[in-house]
């Protein structure tokens, strides 16, 4: 379904990725793993066609990403931003209704509000969330809404961003294990970006380590404690010493 060949990437002096190759196959769930500042992040708005890179090719379903006509493009994806990133101003059900409330996907108001409430039924919050405003939930009633509003529009593409960044280990949990039953469910294809090792491991069929600019390992999730690589062994048991040196 996702395709990078050769991606580079500079702002400046800044390298950020320098030859990015990655396959995620249709139906898949795709974890991108890495520290912070190592450019996840930026991938993902490469795929999603914010950001164009310097050179190398990104496709999707086999069309090139900075060729295509940009509303049926994004159409196809849903999204779960870091930190929520709901409107504080609209309602619930709005929030999750964001895309089928205006635009190509545009449905009746009251449609749009039955679907609303039906996702955020599948994310476990009942219909009398709809009316509440984002201020008046807790963050991981926050972070359901964000993933209520990510599938609502049935996209066959879904990015998680950091998605239980901010959650207490329950709760991230729980987070963890919805995003894995719905995207099963819904026969997504999945990339997710996060350095939360419990959710590489709840939602991961594959697993790729974004480090110095360049893919440094990818394999299935079962194969990565055994991986032999130095980099993935020092990132995924968070050892201070070994070939990723860090910040002081």
């Amino acid at each position: 379904m996702i395709t990078l060949t050769d991606v580079h990437k500079a702002f400046g002096s800044n390298k950020v990725l320098r030859g990015v190759n990655l396959t995620i196959p249709t139906g898949e769930s795709m974890v991108v793993i890495g520290g912070s500042g190592t450019g996840k992040s930026v991938l993902l708005k490469c795929i999603l066609g914010l950001i164009k890179p310097d050179s190398g090719v990104i496709t999707v379903d086999g069309q090139d990403v900075t060729k295509v006509d940009r509303d049926a493009f994004l159409a196809r994806f849903g999204m779960l931003f870091q930190g929520g990133a709901l409107f504080d101003s609209l309602p619930v059900w709005q929030n999750v209704a964001f895309r089928l409330l205006r635009g190509s996907l545009k449905r009746p108001k009251d449609e749009a509000r039955a679907i609303a409430i039906e996702k955020l039924r599948r994310v476990g919050l009942k219909p009398d969330v709809a009316d509440l405003y984002p201020a008046e939930l807790s963050g991981g009633m926050q972070k359901r809404v964000g993933l209520a509003r990510a599938i609502a529009a049935e996209p066959e593409i879904i990015f998680f961003d950091e998605p239980t960044t901010g959650l207490d280990p329950i709760m991230s949990g729980v987070i963890n294990e919805l995003i894995r039953e719905i995207v099963v469910e819904m026969g997504a294809t999945a990339m997710t970006i996060t350095h939360d090792m419990s959710s590489v491991r709840a939602i991961a069929d594959k697993v790729a380590m974004l480090h110095d600019g360049v893919i440094q390992w990818t394999g299935p999730v079962a194969d990565m404690d055994a991986s032999g690589d130095p980099y993935l062994d020092q990132f995924i048991h968070g050892r201070a010493e070994g070939p990723i040196e860090a910040v002081r």
